[in-house]
């Protein structure tokens, strides 16, 4: 089958956005330097062109460079090299700090109440997600899902089969939407698929915008291609999106009162993040344990299917996973399912990033660690999973007392 270029429309911004950083305050003689930029940013879009057709921001980036070469009479013939111009100056407006106190959660909404209780949401793996509420799931949910959808953000993941015809899954593509909140910020629209993780909004920049408060929604670069840092100071949210192996990673730290903040919560749609997967869509522990055993393993990928890259035991993968998480919890379980459904060890550091992350965003250190809550049953054991020793212990005494 013919392969597919994916649309590299976000590549294309970025370039453009590292380009002309701070072009906005070039005097006259440099802007030959800004129509030369654009005319890369022109170029870097017809050659992605015929894989972007049905890509919106790709419609868009191609509309804005039309008006930008009319406003700053640039031609269309010259050259395309790209140089890098000058950075943003002292004081600039991308730079300032002197926000209005509205952008800044927690002087404007609790300068005169006790600190907001903050919650942590992660998905990570083929997929496996930590709801507010420090739920646990494995889940299906191939395709796009909702993972958060409230009045002041929304955030949509699409999960692809990791191998062709493997119910295994894994994030392909995120995007986020900031919705414009008063004088802080525009609206702005982050995108990251498979090797796409731009360290910019899809219009390229990285604030919130024009508003006096924009710098309060800023984009961090930590590691390039890797892993960016998105901070909404005004909603007191951090979002830590990652690219490990192919696959995406996401974390989010987000007030309960942000998480709460819908116009009618009853009849609000499906929203990963803060109700979990629906039951059809999930995995539950026991179908992991089935999973990782050779013979379930087999059932779930079906013998006619192509062999992972790299085969793993449970053994095998138990050992590689304690590399990373030396704490059996969910988090290593998780580890060790990934690498028998998948064989790409590239998802055991995504396990140790995600719970790296819960470290780093959780506001309960206490609450790290999150563990199976049914009693695992050793192997040949016949009571059904769940059943407390103390209950069996007393069913052992009724019927001795009976045979008297």
């Amino acid at each position: 089958p013919a392969v597919t270029t994916p649309c590299k429309i976000l590549k294309c911004n970025s370039e453009f956005w590292a380009a002309t950083s701070g072009s906005h305050h070039l005097g006259a003689e440099e802007a030959p330097e800004f129509c030369t930029a654009l005319r890369a940013y022109a170029h870097c879009t017809r050659r992605t062109a015929r894989t972007c057709r049905g890509d919106l921001a790709y419609h868009s980036a191609v509309h804005g460079i039309d008006d930008l070469m009319v406003q700053h009479n640039c031609s269309k013939d010259g050259p395309t090299s790209q140089p890098r111009l000058r950075t943003l100056p002292p004081g600039d407006s991308q730079e300032r700090s002197d926000s209005p106190e509205i952008c800044h959660y927690e002087k404007s909404f609790h300068k005169h109440s006790a600190a907001p209780n903050y919650t942590h949401c992660g998905l990570f793996g083929d997929p496996h997600l930590r709801t507010f509420t420090d739920t646990f799931q494995t889940c299906k949910v191939q395709g796009a899902w909702p993972l958060i959808d409230n009045n002041y953000l929304n955030v949509q993941v699409t999960n692809t089969p990791v191998l062709p015809g493997s119910s295994a899954t894994a994030t392909s593509k995120l995007t986020i939407i900031f919705k414009s909140f008063q004088e802080c910020v525009d609206q702005k629209v982050y995108q990251a698929e498979m090797d796409e993780l731009p360290a910019a909004f899809v219009d390229g920049s990285k604030n919130g915008g024009d508003k006096h408060g924009a710098n309060s929604l800023k984009i961090t670069e930590k590691v390039s291609g890797q892993h960016i840092e998105i901070q909404a100071k005004y909603i007191g949210t951090t979002i830590v999106v990652r690219q490990v192996g192919r696959y995406l990673t996401f974390a989010v730290r987000m007030p309960e009162e942000v998480v709460n903040a819908v116009e009618d919560r009853d009849s609000q749609g499906l929203y990963l993040c803060l109700r979990g997967c629906p039951l059809n869509q999930q995995i539950d522990f026991q179908t992991m344990r089935s999973a990782q055993a050779p013979e379930g393993r087999a059932r779930r990928k079906g013998p006619s299917l192509p062999a992972p890259p790299e085969a793993f035991t449970y053994e095998t993968a138990t050992a590689k996973c304690r590399e990373k998480l030396p704490v059996e919890d969910l988090y290593f379980q998780s580890c060790v399912f990934d690498l028998l459904t998948t064989g790409d060890v590239n998802f055991m550091l995504a396990a140790y990033y995600a719970f790296e992350d819960v470290k780093m965003l959780h506001s309960n250190k206490d609450k790290l660690h999150l563990y199976e809550r049914t009693r695992v049953l050793t192997p040949g054991s016949t009571a059904p999973t769940g059943t407390h020793p103390t209950l069996w212990v007393a069913l052992l005494c009724l019927c001795w007392l009976c045979l008297l």
